[in-house]
């Protein structure tokens, strides 16, 4: 478990590292979007390369998974793109705050309920408060 909290907690400290570049990348090119295409170029080849490492036969996997499934890449397009175009304007914490308390939220009714095949975690009273302390700590680190 240790483990992959320690992966976890450095994939969150990648999101406003990406944020920050790729903001800077798609303000120095003129366009957010061509910013975004570059980052899902260098992502591609990056997972394409690791998957055929790892067990390219997972390839031949796709044809008999529900559709709704993909929705994911469209989630994943539209935080790049959206934080390509407004870090820059709405500065990084500003944008990184929105994205930690919207996940807060998504996280708990997705726990809560079971969504999408996750393990149902009830929110309960202390699982609320938590949630509420986190956002609340999230919140305090965007006061001057």
């Amino acid at each position: 478990m240790a483990q992959y909290a320690f992966i976890m907690l450095i994939a969150g400290i990648g999101i406003p590292v990406l944020a920050a570049l790729n903001a800077g990348l798609g303000a120095r090119v003129g366009s957010p979007a061509a910013a975004a295409a570059v980052l899902f170029v260098i992502a591609f080849v990056i997972s394409v390369t690791v998957a055929v490492i790892t067990g390219p036969q997972a390839f031949g996997r796709f044809t008999g998974v529900p559709k709704h499934l993909f929705l994911a890449g469209v989630f994943v397009a539209f935080y790049i793109l959206s934080i390509t175009y407004i870090a820059p304007h709405f500065g990084i914490g500003n944008a990184v705050f929105f994205v930690l308390l919207g996940q807060l939220i998504s996280a708990a009714a997705i726990d809560h309920w079971g969504l999408f095949g996750a393990q149902v975690s009830p929110l309960g009273l202390a699982r609320a408060g938590g949630i509420a302390l986190m956002a609340a700590g999230v919140w305090l680190t965007q006061q001057v």
